[in-house]
């Protein structure tokens, strides 16, 4: 299936309830991408705009009760609406507060999938007591993990490192596509996140492999942005304009997946 076309095609509203320190390169990246926003983080507009939307995307970035509520109202609500919901676990561990919203998340919204750096993923399985900031993971991204928080929650993960990890606890694909700039710029899991909300939104029962699409394309632009950008500040309109221009034979051309097998 080619999710790209879909997606520029239908314009999905895609609804984040985000931070503020992300909201502005995930907006732009998901319209670069074609898809259309929304972005609004109080509990009044949670459930009509999550009712309304294609997909609902739960960022645990910048914490707030008020956010928390938000955040539980508008999966339930797109539960109800048979509307996907992805959830981006924020630093899980890192405090008491935090760590019960996300699992108050995890046992009451059933979620589409879960987008979440190694470390992260790793909080989820019991592997790992705590992450200490949104950007600490670990050296290893094992799939084991990732294939026992999938199956746990029943729900797609996509665990991200040096090799990213996609996995509905029976298949399990490995991509080698990205850039370590990425980790030099603020927000990059955020909007993967988000990329991943756009392109299941399209994908009707194919929300793995729309999983391992949004990854591998995602890395691509990543890559293409790094052949002309010298550092951060370059990097990051260059890596907008090839989420813009990415395309479906791009991705099939350059895409580095293997299947794991365990």
């Amino acid at each position: 299936m080619n999710y790209l076309a879909k997606i520029r095609e239908n314009k999905p509203l895609i609804y984040n309830i985000m931070n503020e320190v992300a909201s502005n390169f995930s907006t732009n990246g998901l319209i670069a991408l074609g898809a259309s926003v929304s972005v609004s983080n109080t509990p009044k507009e949670a459930e009509e705009i999550g009712k309304n939307s294609k997909a609902v995307v739960l960022n645990l970035g910048t914490l707030s009760e008020e956010r928390a509520e938000a955040l539980l109202l508008a999966g339930k609500a797109a539960n109800k609406a048979g509307i996907p919901v992805i959830l981006d676990p924020i630093a899980v561990g890192a405090t008491t507060f935090r760590t019960k919203v996300i699992y108050e998340i995890l046992s009451t919204i059933k979620l589409a999938a879960i987008c979440a750096n190694a470390g992260e993923i790793a909080v989820l399985g019991d592997a790992l007591e705590k992450t200490t900031s949104p950007d600490s993971s670990i050296e290893e991204n094992n799939p084991a993990i990732a294939k026992k928080v999938a199956k746990k929650y029943e729900t797609i993960v996509i665990a991200t490192g040096e090799v990213d990890v996609i996995t509905d606890g029976i298949q399990t694909t490995l991509c080698r596509n990205g850039h370590t700039m990425l980790q030099n710029i603020t927000a990059s899991g955020c909007l993967l996140t988000s990329v991943i909300g756009a392109f299941i939104s399209v994908a009707g029962n194919s929300m793995y492999e729309a999983s391992v699409e949004a990854t591998a394309g995602y890395g691509i632009a990543a890559e293409r942005a790094m052949q002309k950008a010298y550092g951060p500040g370059m990097f990051v309109p260059r890596f907008l304009d090839e989420l813009y221009f990415l395309n479906n034979e791009v991705i099939n051309t350059q895409k580095k997946l293997e299947k794991y097998q365990a």
